[in-house]
């Protein structure tokens, strides 16, 4: 299945986000979104201990967010007391910045960490749900080229560097690094001369000591490093020969991008353009703002007819593969691997567009022969080896599962651009017609029944309006049949399928106060007469 892939990115600002697109021949592959409120993954913090969970083995950090953040006893980097990491840090201040190491053996977090203690941090995944950031105090500073660790010794070359440049890098880095600091080289390294890797290591050391010094002056919980922003990291960390053009449509980004490429990868800055035209914006004329809508439907067409639909439990995500209508022309088996080769296809494309992680169970379309099965597997992997997130592929079991365990990153694309049914509350189903005509009626009921008062004016929702008034519908006057209570309904679109409000309830017999009231002409506040309800619901009914 292997096949040439041609690469896009391209950048769009207005006046409210900053998207970046990564196309694969044509195709949305990757879409990242910044809005007013920015992601903290990378930022670096002095932060200061609220809790210790030993029955968890983590600790609670107040970084200055808005959630304290979590730190797990494996994310521990603490002061090296020898060759051996077993013995807790004494420190009640800012763990110490050199001779860091982490923590080996048998682990237990509260011989580490106390209440109160400033640790140093760096956002590892950002808030969740109810969850706060996730942090490490294993440190690291990306750069063009390198990743500064400045608490480990490790020095190592990315995998996707072929073999005969990795032990130059290596050297290198062992020639240039400062004594106990550890760094990656990255893909983009590659490409860079002798110079490059210099300028990146003299730039990290510069920004770590920085780092170091600010840690010193703080009061916890501050911040000491921030991230750069969506549209340069994703140039910094993504763009490279591998890309076959980077477009922006926003002037001040494109000078950015530029001025960072002539200073970092001069030969690829032929390839970065600026899109100048007014008339169609830059995601329409690429196909980016249908594919984002698409990316929102739980069922996504296949190019044979086919299709797959996706869904999200709390457990794990799951893929299912329909041939729909296509029949194929050869055999019943090519027509099944075909089907299956298109949505292994697509079902990868949809986990990487919408950020999907933890456990994705794809339910193929079940193939007799071996070679089938193999050809289904082996196309997996090739598309799998395209995600820069971490992903497994587990195998293909008997029934056709197969399972594929992705990190979690981010909340996804669909809970950062849509939000619940407030009505089904995300399950996409809703009460029938006749359950929300059966619930307001039992509601209104007990609500009449308990109350003292003899005359109420009820808000309903608009739609569950127009159920208990239609023709033949009288529940008003099923009410007061069997109650003696006089009880009128007005709309109300903000409301809950099944939800009501009492706007005014009131005695219906006249009272001395109603006489002189009729008499003056002036209403009596809280006046609960039919008269008045009827008043009322015409007034409240053109509310809105």
């Amino acid at each position: 299945m292997t096949a040439s892939i041609t690469r896009e990115m391209l950048i769009s600002q207005d006046h409210s986000e900053v998207r970046v697109a990564i196309c694969e021949n044509k195709q949305l592959v990757e879409l990242y979104v910044e809005r007013a409120k920015r992601s903290v993954v990378g930022n670096i913090y002095l932060g200061k201990v609220t809790d210790v969970l030993p029955g968890m083995q983590a600790a609670f950090v107040d970084i200055g967010l808005e959630k304290n953040a979590y730190l797990y006893v494996d994310d521990l980097y603490i002061e090296q007391p020898g060759e051996e990491f077993d013995q807790p840090s004494s420190a009640d201040g800012p763990v110490p910045l050199a001779s860091m190491g982490k923590v080996a053996g048998k682990r237990q977090i509260a011989n580490y960490l106390k209440v109160g203690q400033s640790v140093m941090v760096q956002v590892i995944k950002d808030a969740m749900g109810t969850k706060g950031a996730r942090v490490s105090m294993e440190l690291s500073i990306p750069g063009r080229f390198l990743v500064f660790m400045p608490y480990s010794k490790r020095r190592a070359v990315s995998k996707k560097i072929a073999p005969e440049h990795r032990e130059h890098l290596l050297s290198m880095m062992e020639q240039n690094l400062p004594e106990g600091l550890g760094a990656i080289a990255r893909t983009a390294a590659k490409e860079a001369t002798p110079e490059d890797i210099l300028a990146d290591i003299d730039f990290l050391t510069r920004v770590w000591k920085r780092v170091k010094r600010q840690s010193i002056e703080v009061i916890s919980p501050d911040i000491l490093y921030t991230e750069i922003d969506l549209a340069m990291r994703c140039v910094r960390d993504t763009f490279s020969a591998d890309f076959a053009s980077l477009t922006i449509d926003n002037k001040q980004i494109y000078d950015k991008v530029v001025g960072f490429m002539k200073r970092a990868a001069p030969e690829l800055l032929k390839r970065v353009n600026l899109h100048r035209s007014k008339g169609e914006p830059l995601f329409n004329r690429h196909g980016i703002e249908d594919a984002i809508a698409l990316a929102l439907k739980r069922e996504v067409p296949l190019p044979s007819g086919g299709s797959i639909v996706i869904d999200k439990t709390e457990a794990l995500i799951t893929i299912d593969v329909n041939t729909g209508s296509f029949v194929g022309k050869t055999t019943l088996e090519e027509t099944l691997l075909k089907v299956n080769l298109e949505a292994a296809e697509e079902a990868v494309r949809q986990l990487r567009l919408r950020d999907l992680g933890g456990i994705i169970i794809i339910d193929f379309i079940d193939l007799e022969k071996e070679a089938s099965k193999e050809a289904l597997l082996e196309a997996l992997r090739e598309l799998l080896a395209r995600d820069r997130t971490r992903t497994k592929l587990v195998g293909l079991d008997s029934l056709g599962l197969v399972e594929i365990t992705r990190k979690n990153t981010s909340d996804g694309l669909f809970q950062l651009i849509s939000e619940a049914c407030p009505h089904c509350e995300g399950e996409g189903r809703r009460l029938s017609p006749m359950t929300r005509k059966i619930e307001i009626d039992r509601r209104l009921r007990n609500y009449v029944t308990a109350s003292k008062q003899h005359s109420f004016l009820f808000a309903i929702n608009d739609e569950s309006y127009e159920i208990v008034t239609a023709a033949g519908v009288n529940m008003a006057a099923s009410i007061k049949a069997d109650t003696g209570k006089e009880v009128r309904m007005v709309p109300d679109p903000d409301l809950g399928l099944i939800d009501f409000m009492c706007l005014i309830e009131g005695h219906t017999p006249a009272s001395t106060e109603q006489q002189q009231s009729a008499a003056t002409g002036k209403p009596r506040q809280g006046d609960g007469s039919p008269d008045t309800l009827f008043a009322a619901a015409r007034f409240f009914g053109k509310r809105g």
